[in-house]
């Protein structure tokens, strides 16, 4: 099941500079890590199939519910390592690019606002809440759950609650580039999330089964945890 970040727009940039930090450096490095493990899986670099990776790292909510080995593959990590290495797994290249792209325009002021090791607390954190979220809607579930969206979200829910009034440029049905505040683009996003998690259930789009839930969790999570790891030194107050 693929993590992407479904969303009718495109994010491009943000008016939003740096104020504590000089670089988002563990933003890049997710990036860098992303992009390698993707590209080290898609050519065999480790002489394995593509999906034997990730039937063996993803989340299988069956395997974390009920224990066992459904399909009896070697188990290299404990299941529950799973909740942490699936967040470094993506099904295609669209899938890799839409969520770095998002990761890009967002990450660095969160970074900005927490630091370098709190925000990268913060994303596996929110990464974690959103397969915990996905497990808990589908625990039954033996399709694994791959992909950085779900603590991608948790990203968007920070930058929501630091940048409400910050200008976005997106690009709209992926067609129109429109200048935005984020207050409006990110709720658009969660609200088309929470909507089509109800509408379409499974929500398989275009033979692809998308973990709805692993987006509102990571979202959620997001929201919540900010409060935490927002470092007092970041002087950009929630408004």
């Amino acid at each position: 099941m693929h993590e992407g970040l479904k969303t009718v727009f495109v994010p491009l940039h943000d008016s939003n500079p740096l104020v504590v930090i000089q670089f988002q450096i563990v933003t890049v490095t997710l990036i860098v890590i992303n992009v390698a493990v993707f590209l080290a899986f898609h050519f065999e670099i480790f002489n394995q199939r593509e999906i034997v990776e990730i039937l063996t790292y993803g989340v299988i909510p069956a395997e974390i519910v009920d224990g066992g080995n459904v399909y009896k593959l070697p188990v290299p990590v404990a299941e529950e390592l799973t909740l942490v290495s699936y967040m470094f797994l993506h099904g295609g290249w669209m899938h890799l690019i839409g969520n770095m792209l998002f990761l890009w325009v967002f990450g660095d002021n969160v970074e900005d606002s927490m630091g370098h090791l709190r925000f990268l607390v913060f994303y596996l954190l929110c990464g974690v809440a959103a397969a915990l979220a996905h497990i808990y809607w589908s625990p039954s579930s033996e399709t694994p759950l791959v992909g950085a969206s779900g603590a991608i979200a948790g990203v968007l829910g920070a930058y929501l609650v630091l940048h409400p009034k910050a200008q976005v440029w997106v690009l709209l049905f992926m067609r129109i580039p429109v200048r935005l505040p984020a207050m409006w683009v990110l709720a658009g996003w969660i609200g088309f999330q929470i909507f089509s998690a109800y509408a379409t259930g499974s929500a398989v789009e275009g033979g692809e089964s998308v973990a709805w839930w692993a987006h509102i969790g990571g979202f959620i999570a997001g929201v919540l945890l900010v409060f935490v790891f927002r470092s007092r030194r970041s002087g950009a107050a929630p408004a």
